[in-house]
This record gives C-alpha cells, sequence and structure tokens, in this order.
C-alpha cells in the first residue's frame, strides 16, 4: 500500500530531473556557462578488441644464452667501475 502511493511521487520526481536544466541558476537549474549535454550515446572504449598479432619471433635457446652472457658482463662491469669508484672516493 504505501509502495503503491509513493509511486506516482517517484515518477514525477525522475520526470523532473530533465525540466531542471531548463530552470534558471537561482531556481535550482544549471549555472551558466555549464557544457550542453552530448547530442548522442557516450563512447565506450573497445574492451573486446583484440590486438593484432605480433610481428616479433621468440628468442630461439643460443640468442635467449647470448642475450643473458651480454646481461652478466654489462653487470660485473658496472660493480668494477662502482669498487673502483668507493676505493678513490676512501683515499
Amino acid at each position: 500500500m504505501i509502495v503503491l502511493s509513493l509511486l506516482p511521487i517517484a515518477l514525477m520526481l525522475c520526470s523532473c530531473t530533465s525540466t531542471l536544466s531548463q530552470l534558471p541558476a537561482a531556481a535550482g537549474g544549471l549555472p551558466a556557462g555549464t557544457p550542453e549535454r552530448p547530442s548522442g550515446p557516450a563512447i565506450y572504449p573497445a574492451v573486446y578488441d583484440i590486438p593484432p598479432p605480433r610481428d616479433d619471433a621468440v628468442l630461439t635457446n643460443a640468442q635467449q644464452q647470448q642475450l643473458q652472457g651480454d646481461l652478466q658482463s654489462a653487470r660485473d662491469r658496472q660493480v668494477k667501475r662502482s669498487e673502483s669508484a668507493a676505493a678513490k672516493d676512501a683515499q
């Protein structure tokens, strides 16, 4: 019974939301300088689009070993440089 009596009030309030934008700002409408509402529906990002396959090939075992060796030698060189710099600072 109470729900049925509140239903018309709820419908009237929902219909007022579109007319509130037409009221002056002093009466509770939108302030001056408010951008216009978009005329079309909102554009959503392409969530389900699948990116194209990659052109890069997977490294072979030999290439991966070479890359790991290069990285290790670069780390070793950096450690030697930092140790020599620390030794110079200590003197």
